[in-house]
């Protein structure tokens, strides 16, 4: 930025000085938001490698129980468990999007482990699963959650 060589304060900074202090300062802003992408991206890549690589643990397993317990004192039937980018399902979500019966087959990493401890101990004693397409960031599928429901059944 070039200084204001104008040193009498009657005069105003010039035309050129004001254009130079706002580049400056859309340069600064520009620089912040590809600092704050970056460290999104970075956080991204590390949940994917972490959701594709790794098991689901048992702290993991306990928020689902708080979630639940919570849902029960609050009155309902239903809770939103687990939540993760559609795009980490093989088809990117279309299959849970456009209910197909198959979504199942779709999952993989810690949402399969999920759906498959569901199906293991979950339904047995009752629960139902749901998958949903939970956010369309800019018109496309965004994040699936899982909904663990324990409604009675309709007569």
């Amino acid at each position: 930025m070039s200084e204001n060589k104008n040193l009498d304060p009657a005069k105003p900074m010039s035309a050129e000085d004001l254009r130079m202090q706002m580049l400056q300062r859309e340069m600064e802003e520009m620089d912040k938001d590809r600092r704050l992408k970056a460290i999104e991206e970075e956080k991204h890549a590390d949940f994917a490698a972490d959701f594709l690589k790794k098991h689901v643990t048992e702290e993991e397993i306990a928020i689902v129980r708080r979630l639940v317990a919570n849902a029960v004192k609050a009155g309902k039937f239903e809770a939103m468990v687990y939540s993760f980018p559609s795009e980490l399902c093989t088809d990117s979500g279309r299959a849970i999007n456009s209910g197909d019966r198959d979504w199942p087959s779709t999952l993989q990493g810690k949402a399969k482990e999920f759906f498959d401890r569901y199906q293991t101990y979950g339904k047995p004693q009752g629960y139902k699963l749901k998958a949903m397409i939970i956010n369309f960031p800019g018109g496309v599928p965004g994040d699936v959650g899982f909904f663990l429901n324990w409604a009675p059944d309709k007569a």
